[in-house]
């Protein structure tokens, strides 16, 4: 990205309130679009009586010539109180001007100021796509391949070097987007049948993202649910913006397995209480300045809150991200929330063959009943050499040593982007974090190494899909000979994945297309002689048997 080049200008401007100095500061004079503006308040002598999480506002409201204004909340930064900032994405250049509010003991004081937002090569923030609403784009209008992995316990990576590299790493497979929770506690990999993944001195599966008075005790903390552990929400804010450096989307998940150890501190008894939406609501005003964000409200809902609760804390958190970046919850193999305006993506779990094409399918249809498409994800259908007691169908059974294989789970992959929707996979925890060779961790936090090779498999799929306009492409089985699977712009463009020893697509009369074949286990691509629906019949036939999947996609000439 080529960055607008000027001198930083740092704004400051000391005011009184009561027996406290507070300076503000704005970190830059010229802002990106789509970048932040971050607006510090230093307080030399906070109250120590003060709660600065539940205590104390701060809010500004920005404009511009036209009229335009949004207000956004801010967040405290410091465990004393002495430190909160605003984060502020202008989505339009021009110039910003600000209003700060500052409430505490009580007492309000007005700050202003203001800033300059310039023209920018981001691609802006992930939205629905209007036209295509199966799809995503951006808002500089560039379509977006999901192709996605989970990492949940990235955050329980202690050294932060290895969180970039594993973030460089994901970059480089053609991954972007990463499941990443904020809370989460387990007692080791083991509880998921995944052993070498264990805490210690370089991990912990203990995440605290409030002040506990014992944070290393797995089962009794002693959270302070009205004071955030700090230091903890500020490491997900670099991992963000390196994320955000690689062009990778981060979906935020508030928990991850709420039903072990101490992860669920309110339960079901206090859930979506005061304290439950101050979390969200300091989530949102921390990280919704990021463009590069997505929210899933909680893994797994289904296993300790109650639809109820996710409707409600969906809207609330809807209502507290003044951008209004995606936002969804995972569950399972129904998804109750199908017409819940706050919903931006409809995401199932649903494992092995019982998550394929027919499943995929079935989901979409029944999406498409309610009048409101969205996009449709399976989040979750078998990690790489992951075999627990669950799963459906013949590769789930641990006899089948090659049942979740990273090829297997591209296959199955396909399946499900064969149906215009998509998928987010796992790679395997089988060389651990603090046993074995301890140079992985896998779908548990996202480290890997060169002997993982499973995300060659699905820098193929999007590579290939990204040769098409996948986006106008529609599910199309009955061009294609029982069996093989096809998606087409019927008369211009068709992708079809060939399961078969045979392939043949029925086309128009009186066109001809340029055919491409690739090898979806080697990214090897091979132009073929052109199809010429009058010569072949109507038809085009691959001449040769295949002895593996393969893909084809013929453009009209």
């Amino acid at each position: 990205m080529k960055l607008y080049q000027v001198g930083l200008l740092i704004l400051v401007c000391s005011i009184k309130i009561l027996a406290q100095n507070i300076t503000l500061t704005t970190a830059k004079q010229v802002v990106e679009v789509y970048d932040f503006q971050e607006i510090t308040l230093n307080i030399k002598k906070p109250d120590p009586k003060l709660n600065p999480f539940k205590q104390a506002t701060l809010n500004a409201t920005f404009s511009t010539d036209n009229g335009d204004s949004k207000t956004v909340e801010g967040f405290c930064d410091s465990q004393d109180g002495s430190i909160y900032r605003v984060r502020f994405m202008p989505l339009n250049a021009g110039k910003y001007r600000f209003e700060l509010n500052f409430t505490q003991n009580n007492k309000t004081q007005k700050l202003s100021s203001s800033f300059d937002a310039v023209a920018s090569s981001r691609k802006g923030l992930l939205r629905l796509d209007k036209e295509n609403p199966w799809h995503f784009r951006f808002d500089n209008g560039e379509h977006y391949f999901w192709n996605s992995t989970t990492a949940y316990w990235m955050l329980g990576l202690k050294n932060e070097s290895e969180i970039m590299t594993s973030i460089d790493r994901l970059a480089g497979y053609g991954i972007n987007r990463i499941r990443v929770a904020i809370n989460g506690r387990a007692h080791g990999g083991d509880r998921w049948s995944e052993p070498t993944v264990i805490e210690s001195k370089n991990f912990t599966f203990k995440l605290n993202p409030w002040l506990a008075e014992k944070p290393d005790d797995l089962d009794a903390p002693n959270f302070d649910v009205t004071r955030f552990e700090v230091g903890h929400w500020q490491r997900l804010d670099r991992l963000l913006a390196k994320a955000r450096e690689k062009g990778i989307i981060v979906s935020i998940i508030f928990y991850v397995d709420g039903l072990d150890h101490a992860c669920d501190p309110f339960k079901k008894a206090n859930m979506g209480n005061e304290d439950e939406q101050l979390y969200y609501a300091y989530a949102a005003a921390r990280y919704s300045a990021y463009e590069n964000i997505m929210w899933d409200i909680a893994n797994e809902y289904h296993l300790f809150r109650t639809p109820e609760w996710a409707d409600k804390m969906g809207n609330f958190l809807k209502n507290k991200d003044p951008y209004n970046h995606l936002i969804s919850v995972h569950g399972k193999a129904d998804f109750p929330f199908r017409k819940s305006p706050w919903v931006d993506v409809v995401m199932y779990q649903s494992w092995d063959e019982c998550g394929g094409y027919e499943f995929m399918m079935n989901a979409k249809r029944l999406q498409s009943e309610t009048g409101r498409i969205l996009p449709t994800v399976n989040e979750e259908y078998g990690y790489e050499g992951h075999y627990p007691p669950w799963g459906c169908g013949a590769t789930a059974s641990k006899e089948r040593p090659d049942g979740r294989s990273g090829l297997n789970r591209s296959q199955l992959a396909w399946e499900i982007y064969m149906t215009g929707s998509y998928q987010t996979t796992g790679e395997t925890a089988e060389y651990g974090t603090g046993a074995g060779e301890d140079t992985g961790g896998g779908w548990i936090n996202g480290r890997g190494n060169d002997k993982m090779t499973m995300l060659r498999y699905y820098k193929i799929i999007k590579d290939v899909f990204e040769r098409t306009q996948y986006w106008k492409l529609t599910p199309r089985n009955d061009l294609v000979n029982i069996g093989n699977l096809c998606l087409a712009n019927e008369a211009q463009e068709y992708l079809v994945y060939s399961r078969l020893q045979h392939c043949t697509l029925t086309l128009p009369k009186g066109q001809k297309y340029s055919v491409t074949m690739v090898n979806p286990q080697t990214g090897e691509a091979k132009a073929l002689p052109d199809a010429n629906s009058d010569i072949d019949n109507n038809a085009w036939q691959y001449r040769q048997n295949l002895t593996q999947p393969m893909v084809f996609i013929l453009k009209r000439k």
